[in-house]
């Protein structure tokens, strides 16, 4: 299986048509109509159920589509980092995180690392610590922001100092936004969004107690964008990490903490040894330096 021939393969389900794939390729419809003919004898699937307007991916192309798709993200992140290997630090660091507080604190740790190497460029993959841990694994991504609990055995890691505290969100006329804090036994009744991960909602039966079997939930959400949507609709009740907080429209959601507090840690960490490009390689030099002379 050729990087080339999956290129044309992604084109052509971008375009949903082989003309226009064609097209844009530069390359002649015939032509590219033969390659994806060989791809589908080599794969020994059909990818594709070719319609009179466009063409429709059967399962076994979904598969590849997803596949190649991370194949393609890695074969142009290795040849980004094989660029930087020459003495000029350029190339693109790969870093995956929550929406968190620490992010704050990343943020400044990318400016002043921004500074000393300007050609070095980011990419920031938003998603839950499990997806941000996977996407490590398969040297997709370099660096995790990861919230706590997460299993860290197989990386190397700093421990960010602040601590990101759990928070219920809901629009401004909800009933519990005339409370100053919220209790258990305030949610044991009502309809509630709690994050998808196992681990936290560990956390959060823990943090219930006896009122744990006596929730309502409604949706899981693996990040607060979607939940703070559902509450501003007077939907549910969500159960976030207050984050992105200071971003908030203040006239369409609303938070009240909790009592007792529920708070977790951050830990910045990246694979144990995992070969890295120059910049990757830079920036966690930078990220040890500055995070451990805070200690």
């Amino acid at each position: 299986m050729e990087i080339r021939v999956l290129r044309y393969f992604l084109t052509v389900v971008r375009e949903e048509n082989i003309t226009r794939a064609a097209e844009v390729l530069h390359i002649t419809q015939p032509t590219l109509s033969r390659q994806l003919a060989q791809l589908e004898t080599q794969m020994g699937v059909k990818l594709f159920l070719r319609g009179t307007r466009k063409i429709v991916l059967t399962d076994e192309g979904l598969l590849l589509r997803r596949r190649a798709e991370e194949i393609l993200e890695l074969v142009d992140k290795t040849e980004h980092e094989l660029t930087g290997q020459d003495g000029k630090i350029e190339g693109t660091v790969s870093i995956g995180c929550g929406d968190l507080k620490a992010v704050e604190e990343l943020a400044e740790l990318i400016r002043t690392f921004h500074e000393q190497y300007p050609l070095v460029t980011f990419d920031l993959y938003t998603a839950s610590a499990d997806y941000v841990r996977d996407r490590m694994d398969r040297g997709l991504t370099d660096i995790g922001l990861l919230l706590e609990p997460v299993d860290l055995g197989k990386y190397d890691y700093i421990r960010m100092a602040g601590e990101e505290r759990c928070v219920v969100t809901m629009h401004p006329d909800a009933p519990l936004a005339k409370k100053e804090y919220i209790t258990p036994q305030d949610l044991a009744d009502v309809p509630l969004i709690l994050p998808e991960r196992q681990s936290i909602q560990g956390e959060i039966a823990n943090w219930f107690g006896e009122y744990y079997d006596q929730l309502h939930v409604l949706f899981t959400s693996n990040l607060p964008s979607s939940s703070l949507i559902m509450s501003n609709h007077h939907l549910a009740y969500s159960m976030n990490i207050c984050g992105s907080i200071s971003c908030w429209d203040k006239t369409k959601i609303t938070y009240r903490p909790l009592r007792p507090e529920l708070t977790a840690t951050c830990a910045l960490a990246w694979k144990r040894q995992q070969p890295f490009g120059a910049a990757a390689e830079k920036f966690i030099s930078h990220v040890k330096e500055q995070l451990l002379k805070q200690e």
